[in-house]
């Protein structure tokens, strides 16, 4: 059976997104394995940062042999692994990429991860999270490549491979799983790393406010945990929220798991990157849902690498958004006068 996308204008772009997410998703579970629990009790960040680069590398390796003319704003660049006291690094980082990629090396794979070196706005461009939820990645919780194709400012595809994200969120993790939304068609789920038919993406049906069950960062520095029990308090929500890393909220709301994930602003001036989010939400509008900063404003994707006319990010089923939305602004949250 073709996949759904078969025949659209942007088939091609989709189906090496596809590939090099799930190339990538292959690195990352590879790295991830490697983690001794030894490393994370002396806080070693080096795993995630071998991941990090080597999946930019894998990514932006097949988008610019398929698009060479297409600009990738990606979140690392090589400088670091150039520095010959960080020689060892670029070891790691080389072999697990030389271990998808035969015949790769040193000087290529730094080539590579650059080709993400994009930092102001084009018409056409995409924007990589080669690892978003770098903390959930060494817990070996939730983390997300994230990647999105942004054409005059809108999303035109997105895409999240979750690695341990399984079918379920309570579930195993078996093949991970891979998000593919497309402008205007639609959101589909399917294995990362193994066989499957992708299946449609749907948002929850609920409509009561007070039944809400909602998701949010688990790092506090992220998002405003105190502003995200009061507006539970203010809808009368029973149900505690679902604390996991990286765009797997944005995941989990698409296909109904949650009403909600709410990022809320510490202060009036951090501004949010777009890779933090570009891919989350096409996936998320095209199973249904609503995407919209604090103040009720569509997110801005044509002003460069940060949200800069955005404050927050709330997302929801479509339903409840509007509930949420009074309750922020009934709190004050967002007003930073």
């Amino acid at each position: 059976m073709p996949y759904p996308w078969f025949d659209h204008p942007l088939a091609a772009e989709i189906e090496a997104a596809v590939a090099a997410v799930r190339q990538a998703g292959r690195l990352c579970r590879a790295v991830q394995a490697g983690i001794d629990p030894g490393e994370l009790q002396k806080q070693d960040r080096s795993p995630v940062t071998v991941a990090d680069f080597g999946s930019q590398a894998l990514v932006c390796r097949a988008l610019h042999a398929a698009f060479p003319g297409d600009p990738i704003i990606g979140e690392e660049d090589s400088a670091p692994l150039r520095d010959p006291e960080n020689s060892t690094l670029l070891e790691r980082v080389h072999g697990h990429v030389a271990a998808l990629v035969p015949g790769a090396d040193p000087r290529q794979v730094c080539t590579w991860i650059d080709f993400g070196g994009a930092k102001t706005y084009s018409p056409r461009f995409w924007t990589l999270d080669p690892i978003d939820g770098t903390k959930g990645f060494l817990r070996k919780e939730q983390y997300a490549i994230a990647l999105a194709l942004i054409v005059d400012g809108d999303i035109a595809l997105g895409l999240l491979g979750c690695p341990n994200l399984g079918p379920t969120l309570a579930g195993d993790r078996g093949d991970g799983t891979l998000m593919v939304a497309v402008g205007g068609l639609g959101a589909w789920q399917m294995p990362l790393l193994g066989e499957g038919e992708p299946t449609p993406l749907g948002v929850s049906g609920r409509t009561d406010p007070t039944t809400i069950r909602f998701c949010e960062s688990v790092e506090a520095a992220h998002s405003s945990h105190g502003d995200a029990a009061r507006i539970a308090e203010t809808l009368a929500i029973a149900a505690e929220p679902a604390r996991l890393d990286s765009q797997a909220k944005y995941a989990v709301v698409a296909r109904g798991e949650a009403e909600a994930y709410l990022r809320l602003p510490r202060d009036g001036k951090y501004r949010e990157k777009i890779w933090d989010h570009a891919g989350g939400v096409l996936v998320v509008t095209e199973a249904g849902g609503r995407v919209t900063d604090v103040k009720g404003r569509d997110l801005d994707f044509s002003k460069g690498y940060k949200l800069e006319n955005n404050l927050g990010v709330i997302v929801t089923n479509g339903h409840v958004h509007r509930p949420v939305l009074e309750a922020i602004a009934r709190l004050g949250i967002g007003n930073f006068d």
